[in-house]
């Protein structure tokens, strides 16, 4: 086979991967819950020995290595047909990018949605459902805020709950990301971006200037990510009953994410003053980010989610409440299955 061959077929096969209507219960038995698993356990595995983020060596690599190739081109061929060639190269490296992206972790944004797992009743999300979850998210703050800044957080008692949250919800335990700090905080901080998983090798990185006590939502949302809920709504939902079958600062954490999405009414007569205090800074930090970069970051990943077949790309954050209010919970307050 020729060189030129086996790249059309690559190319072939990048487009046939992204356009084939895939069966999301062959994609949640085959992949999500046969093939998936034990690669993340080996990978996350792997990137938990680093001290650092290894999604930094992919990323710098990459742009070190297009800039070295770019040069060599233009020497060798002028501008014209150099830059035609680097173009060329790019695509034919985009193409095996998204394939091992698919094999890795992609895939799961084709699985079986959680509303189909869940007994979930769209009858009741109504607005006083909503406003009801609102004032229990308050009344949650209130409750944990003195506990949830007692102490420095510790991510054990988070960790035990959300391997009990994952067989709750039928699958299986995870090995745990080791949170990282990312040569990427800056961005973070400029797009407001709290948290991130490594599609490809399956590692866990955080914001630089997260408050402590954001810190065990977050965490859980992205191991959620690592344990195949590729949709952000579900990841919010696997990491909200997580958080609420933890200790009191995940507990916090978790209202303290929550309570963005609903409507729990006038904050200064719903909250006490300690978590308006934390919503305050959680608000400086934001007023202090780019607009633009932060427009331009919300574009490409609603891009990205839509691309991956996420119908309301950013906007599936909020389907969070949905879930929440849709689920029919047993009396320990876990999902119930249908």
């Amino acid at each position: 086979m020729s060189r030129r061959a086996l790249w059309l077929g690559v190319f072939a096969l990048a487009v046939a991967a992204a356009l084939a209507p895939i069966p999301a219960a062959f994609v949640e038995h085959w992949y999500s819950r046969t093939f998936f698993p034990p690669l993340q356990h080996v990978l996350t595995g792997v990137t938990n020995l680093a001290p650092f983020a290894l999604f930094d060596v992919l990323w710098v690599g990459a742009i070190a290595g297009t800039a070295v190739v770019l040069r060599r081109r233009v020497r060798e061929h002028g501008w014209k047909r150099g830059l035609l060639r680097v173009a060329g190269g790019l695509a034919r490296g985009a193409a095996v990018v998204y394939l091992v992206f698919l094999v890795t972790w992609g895939f799961n944004y084709r699985r079986v949605p959680m509303f189909e797992k869940v007994a979930f009743d769209p009858d009741r999300v109504t607005q006083a459902a909503d406003s009801a979850l609102g004032a229990m998210t308050a009344r949650e703050l209130n409750a944990t805020y003195a506990a949830a800044h007692a102490r420095p957080v510790s991510l054990d008692p988070l960790a035990a709950s959300f391997q009990d949250t994952l067989r709750a919800l039928g699958g299986s335990p995870i090995t745990l990301g080791r949170p990282k700090q990312t040569w990427l905080g800056w961005y973070f901080h400029q797009t407001s971006i709290a948290g991130m998983t490594n599609p490809f090798l399956l590692e866990t990185l955080t914001a630089p200037d997260l408050l402590d006590v954001e810190r065990p939502f977050v965490i859980a949302h992205e191991w959620a990510h690592l344990a195949g809920y590729a949709d952000e709504s579900e990841a919010n939902f696997v990491a909200y009953v997580a958080c609420r079958h933890a200790d009191a600062a995940a507990r916090y954490s978790a209202a303290l994410a929550i309570i963005a999405y609903t409507h729990p009414g006038d904050p200064r007569r719903v909250l006490d003053l300690g978590p308006r205090i934390d919503i305050f800074a959680i608000n400086q930090r934001y007023a202090r980010t780019s607009g633009a970069l932060r427009f331009a970051a919300k574009e490409g990943y609603d891009k990205y989610l839509k691309a991956n077949r996420v119908e309301r790309g950013i906007e599936s954050y909020d389907a969070v409440v949905q879930l929440i209010l849709g689920t029919s919970f047993d009396e320990r307050g876990i999902p119930i299955l249908k």
